[in-house]
Formats: structure tokens, sequence, C-alpha cells
């Protein structure tokens, strides 16, 4: 926890080839952690970046890292995981919107945030990656499609993807690939489990003595 909103952070083992369209450490190269922290409906900060990193830095964070911000509470997050496929997802849809919707700046951009944070066991090119990113969204969209989401996505989802930095590079990561195909079935199942979830922005208060703090 920080400032009394939880924080997801995922070390690695070693440092991670990874692709990530995340506010800090985002784009493409090595990483050795990833953070995914809630934050206030209606956050406002114009400096994402400076946050995470501050965040980072009271967590004791050190070296490359890559970090996403969500209003939803991070410890609803929902894991699947396929032959060495794993993702970990925070949905939150409260603002959809359709990609090729009205211009953002006509109809406003309220943050909802679908973030996904996901592991392939075997190295990917770089274009298998950025093929790989293609295919999260793609089965997001799917998951909520199914759900009856009048959107695509959110305007502020994010997408972090990690691999092996050595061993011989997979070269695609498209929904029908070996890696791909996994990704594209992790993501749906975890978005599709994940917009189950009542409120996920409110925990629910423990109904023991137990508590999440």
């Amino acid at each position: 926890m920080t400032d009394e909103r939880p924080v997801l952070v995922w070390h690695c083992a070693g440092p991670w080839l990874a692709i990530s369209s995340g506010a800090y450490g985002g784009g493409l190269g090595v990483r050795s952690w990833v953070l995914n922290a809630t934050v206030p409906p209606g956050y406002d900060r114009p400096d994402p970046a400076e946050h995470i990193q501050e965040v980072a830095t009271r967590l004791g964070l050190a070296g490359a890292g890559t970090g996403l911000l969500t209003a939803v509470d991070v410890r609803h997050v929902v894991s699947a995981t396929s032959h060495g496929v794993t993702v970990q997802v925070t949905t939150g849809v409260s603002q959809p919107v359709w990609a090729a919707g009205p211009d953002v700046a006509a109809v406003g951009c309220q943050p909802g945030t679908i973030n996904v944070v996901g592991w392939s066991p075997v190295r990917l090119s770089d274009a298998a990656l950025v093929n790989a990113v293609a295919t999260v969204a793609e089965a997001k969209a799917q998951a909520l499609g199914e759900a009856g989401v009048d959107g695509t996505g959110t305007c502020t989802d994010a997408t972090v993807l990690l691999c092996p930095a050595d061993g011989t590079a997979e070269p695609y990561g498209g929904p029908r690939s070996r890696i791909g195909s996994l990704l594209a079935r992790t993501v749906h199942q975890a978005v599709s489990a994940g917009l189950r979830v009542p409120d996920p922005t409110i925990w629910p208060e423990p109904t023991t003595g137990r508590s999440f703090r």
C-alpha cells in the first residue's frame, strides 16, 4: 500500500524484454519490475510518469521498470494461465469508448482503464511482441462484446507484455500463433472474469475480523 491505496508489483527474476504502453517506462526494452497502482476516481495529475516514479521510489524499486495507473482497486486483479502464458488483469469499464467512435475532444475522456500485464515463457521477436499487443486488444474487445459492454475498451487502457531476453525468438504473436493463441485465451478469460466484479473501484469490507490494510 502507498498513500493508503494498493499497488501491485511484479519483480522479474532477471532482466526481461518488455513492450509497454504504460505511462512510465513505456516502449520496448529490458525491464526488471512492473507496477500497477490504484489512484482516486477523477485522478487528474498532469504528470503520471512522475507520479509512478514517486511510487516506485517509495517502494524501493531499482533499475528499469514500467508502471500503470488505474482507478480500479488492484486487489480485484484476475489471473489466468495456460501452458506457461500468464496474464494478470485489472478491469475497469465505467467509461467505455469505441475505438473508431467520435473524436475524444468532442466527448471527453474519463479514466476507466483495463490494464493487462502478461508473460510469455519463451522469447518473442520484437515484431511478435508488437503483434501480441494487437492480440491482447482483440481478445479484450471480444470479451467486452460478449458481455454487452458498449465499447471496445477505454481511452486509458494499457498493456505490458514480457518475455525472456534470451533464447530463440518466436516470430509471431498473432491470435493463431503458438504463444499468441494462448495469450488471447488467457486475456479473454481474465477480462471476462473482471467484468463480473460488481464495482471494481471498491474493495468490500470484510465480513470477519480480518483486515485488508
